[in-house]
């Protein structure tokens, strides 16, 4: 009886601290936001899909089955993301002013701990600087998931990718994390984008459309721009460069293809009617094993190429900069 007594008042104390086994929670406040709605997903496969989280005055609560760590991103009513690292049967406390969300602040987990430190270094700082901190940041911490998700966010994906430095930072992960599947992943990534560098020629190809018409190199002959996007229904920014795209297309100003990778087609195509998005999308059920991606040099979501002219000229432009580049603000 006793023992069973022990067995309840420690499941109680869990539960209380937000900590039950196989599950992760978040718990946060934001000054400045007493409503509204986040979304989360998990560029990893923490999370299948797209979560929203409801603020409800100025506080969340957000709990999610965890078995294994995974990165979770975070994304704002302002549309700019942090991430959050996510361990099975561990909470942390989000704070944060809406006003000022580089700032961020959580606490529960070192692995959170240290990004909220790194946030607060860059807060004030410019690009290039920021670039220097992570640097330093991942050669002092090349066993921390941080370290991986800096790799991604400021030598990978991003508008001006410096492979020859993510190749070398990436070198000092894998020798401390030698069974990360992660970084297996952003080495065969590495290597697919040197197969198209910018300067490249758009490379030929086949494909049918998610109703079934041809789209090849014809498609957008005499278009000065066009502009190959991945995406998927689980990243809203993914979701978000397709709008932007659409906009664009609609108004004349480029030509542009998607590359979706989610798995069922048929869902594919009424998102893209529900968006009214009407250029050329690819999606053939291959998930990221589709042929077109490794023609394109893509191996992520989202991810994108520039053509300007027949030529690759830029990689991974953000939604924002299509809508001010394009006029479609």
């Amino acid at each position: 009886m006793r023992r069973i007594a022990y067995i309840l008042l420690f499941s109680l104390l869990l539960v209380s601290c937000g900590t039950r086994s196989g599950y992760f929670k978040m718990e946060g406040r934001f000054l400045h936001m007493n409503q509204g709605e986040l979304y989360v997903y998990s560029p990893d496969g923490g999370i299948n899909g797209l979560d929203t989280i409801k603020i409800e005055a100025g506080r969340f609560s957000y709990e999610k089955p965890c078995s294994k760590p995974s990165t979770l991103i975070i994304i704002f009513p302002n549309y700019s993301s942090q991430p959050i690292f996510a361990e099975s049967g561990e909470a942390v406390d989000v704070k944060a002013d809406a006003s000022h969300l580089k700032e961020m602040e959580v606490e529960g987990t070192k692995n959170n701990e240290l990004m909220t430190k790194f946030r607060k270094q860059i807060a004030s700082v410019s690009p290039p600087e920021e670039m220097k901190y992570a640097i330093t940041f991942i050669n002092d911490h090349p066993e921390s998931p941080v370290s991986v998700y800096l790799l991604n966010r400021y030598f990978i994906q991003t508008e001006s990718p410096n492979y020859s430095q993510a190749a070398k930072l990436l070198r000092v992960l894998m020798k401390e994390q030698p069974e990360n599947t992660d970084l297996g992943r952003l080495q065969r990534q590495l290597t697919e984008l040197g197969s198209l560098p910018v300067g490249s020629k758009m490379p030929r190809f086949l494909a049918k459309d998610i109703n079934g018409k041809v789209v090849n190199n014809s498609t957008f002959q005499g278009k000065d721009i066009v502009i190959i996007n991945t995406w998927a229904a689980w990243s809203y920014e993914s979701l978000d460069i397709q709008r932007a795209l659409s906009d664009a297309v609609k108004a004349g100003k480029i030509a542009a293809m998607g590359i979706c990778i989610d798995a069922n087609p048929k869902e594919v195509r009424q998102s893209l009617e529900r968006d009214g998005i009407e250029f050329p999308n690819v999606c053939d059920g291959k998930l990221l094993n589709t042929p077109l991606l490794k023609t394109f040099g893509l191996n992520t979501v989202p991810d994108n190429i520039v053509i300007r002219n027949g030529k690759v000229t830029e990689r991974n432009i953000t939604a924002n900069t299509i809508r001010q580049r394009y006029g479609t603000d």
